[in-house]
């Protein structure tokens, strides 16, 4: 299987037409090999428009959700970003070809260690993972000039509004089920406006500032 071949037909099939046109993005996606942050036996659909489930009730996303959430962070190459939800380490590697680094937490140890694996093994230096209840943030790496959240929160998680820079940008899906809405917040003059971006369906973000487990 040539998946160099299904990861420019997912770049030029599933981002380009949907309005993801950014040179450094999309050069992202043409990069990072999708298939090797999935089981064997899944790696011939991961390319295509749609979740493919990777273990502990978790998805590794869309590719265009994925871009289009990166797309909203609006990097420049400079910024230190946490991300909640390492999952399957897809998002984490996308996001370490555009950001100066990454901090990630996932809440599932078997998680965690298998993108852990993956992230080095792929060469990765700018990335630092962590095993935690995502919703508490990353005080000790804080503040941070953008946060992303791979998970459905009931509303922001109260720790991101504190770690995150003046000026900064947080991109959350916030809503249970089928009723989602993928938010943009920026912090200005240390209140935070939002941004309705579109609907989504993710997993919920379990953890104290959360949903119950």
């Amino acid at each position: 299987m040539d998946y160099s071949i299904l990861r420019k037909r997912m770049v030029e099939e599933q981002l380009i037409p949907r309005g993801i046109q950014n040179k450094k993005l999309l050069d992202a996606f043409y990069k990072v090999e999708r298939h090797r942050f999935v089981p064997e036996d899944l790696k011939e659909t991961v390319y295509g428009d749609f979740p493919v489930p990777i273990g502990d009730g978790q998805t590794i996303s869309q590719p265009y959700i994925v871009a289009l959430m990166t797309k909203c962070l609006d990097l420049t190459g400079e910024e230190k970003v946490l991300e909640i939800g390492t999952g399957s380490g897809y998002q984490a590697a996308i996001l370490a070809e555009l950001a100066k680094e990454v901090c990630s937490i996932e809440r599932f140890p078997g998680l965690a260690k298998r993108a852990e694996a993956i992230l080095i093994e792929l060469g990765y230096k700018n990335i630092k993972l962590k095993c935690a209840d995502g919703t508490l943030g990353w005080e000790e790496e804080a503040p941070f000039d953008r946060i992303i959240i791979t998970a459905a929160a009931p509303r922001l998680p109260l720790p991101m509004t504190e770690q995150l820079k003046e000026g900064g940008k947080i991109a959350v899906p916030l809503g249970e089920g089928f009723s989602q809405v993928l938010t943009l917040f920026q912090k200005k003059n240390n209140r935070l406006e939002s941004t309705p971006v579109c609907g989504c369906v993710f997993v919920p973000l379990i953890g104290k500032y959360g949903y119950r487990e």
